[in-house]
């Protein structure tokens, strides 16, 4: 029954890609070279494996990684950095079983290192009072609101301090310690290629 976070694997992104279809309204759907994209250009891309078995997804950008979200063009206006969640997928079975709160405990752990804010939206047309409450759980709290003019999707701007970051920063700046838990960085695959090719 535990709950394994990691780096996702290429050969799951067709999973990961019926999970995301598969979630409803309150999630944007992708086709396969969008989520090609996030593969390709996503600073952190985990999945989470509940009893052996595929039970959610998120992505998360950092800024000034030049994503093209409209939502996170929409932080980038208004904060020098900061961590972006793009999505986090839950199975509708894994639904209330912690898979949420473990990618959140996750992401955060990864983004206090590197970013002092850490930002995602909720989509306020389809019942968000679930996902506002367990965003408010995690010390969320709104700074605004967007409509995503492509879709017409109105979301909740959401954002976090991240407390430990300032204290990290002053003692370690660039220079993490080489830990396990720490080096989980996944560096996208533009920046894994030799220049030149």
């Amino acid at each position: 029954m535990s709950i394994v976070i990691r780096d996702v694997l290429e050969h799951e992104l067709d999973s990961v890609l019926a999970l995301n279809n598969n979630a409803g309204l309150a999630i944007l759907p992708l086709d396969a070279a969008k989520l090609r994209r996030f593969y390709e250009t996503a600073e952190y891309f985990r999945v989470a494996e509940r009893d052996g078995n595929l039970a959610g997804f998120l992505v998360g950008y950092g800024s000034g990684s030049g994503h093209d979200s409209s939502n996170y063009a929409w932080f980038q206006q208004r904060y020098p950095s900061f961590f972006y969640i793009d999505r986090i997928v839950v199975a509708s079975r894994r639904r209330g079983g912690g898979v949420g709160r473990a990618f959140y405990a996750d992401a955060q752990s990864y983004a206090e290192l590197r970013y002092p804010k850490m930002a995602c939206e909720v989509f306020l047309d389809h019942g968000a009072d679930a996902a506002l409450l367990f965003h408010g759980s995690f010390g969320f709290r709104e700074v605004g609101q967007n409509t995503m003019l492509d879709v017409d999707v109105r979301t909740s701007m959401l954002l976090k301090d991240l407390c430990s970051y300032e204290w990290v920063r002053e003692t370690y700046g660039d220079n993490l310690p080489d830990v396990p838990w720490v080096g989980h960085t996944r560096r996208p695959l533009q920046q894994q290629r030799p220049t030149g090719t």
